[in-house]
């Protein structure tokens, strides 16, 4: 799962694949906002993300699309 945080006055966005599920990336992000605590998602390699939910400006998260090759490539 490829996710995507926004941080608030930060021009580059994390990025990283997940091997979480949508629904517990959902209830990460979810519980942090809530709790005004820190978000921590882990991506396919083991690797903590730490955010704190006051700098959360926006989380996308969803499949990965497989790079497409070629000229008529859609």
């Amino acid at each position: 799962m490829e996710v995507r945080i926004g941080v608030r006055e930060v021009a580059r966005e994390i990025s990283f694949e997940s091997d979480q599920t949508g629904v517990q990336v959902a209830a990460a992000v979810a519980d942090a906002l809530r709790d005004g605590k820190v978000l921590d998602l882990t991506d396919d390699k083991g690797r903590h993300y730490l955010v704190p939910a006051a700098a959360i400006g926006f989380v996308h998260y969803g499949e990965s699309e497989k790079g497409r090759v070629g000229f008529g490539a859609q």
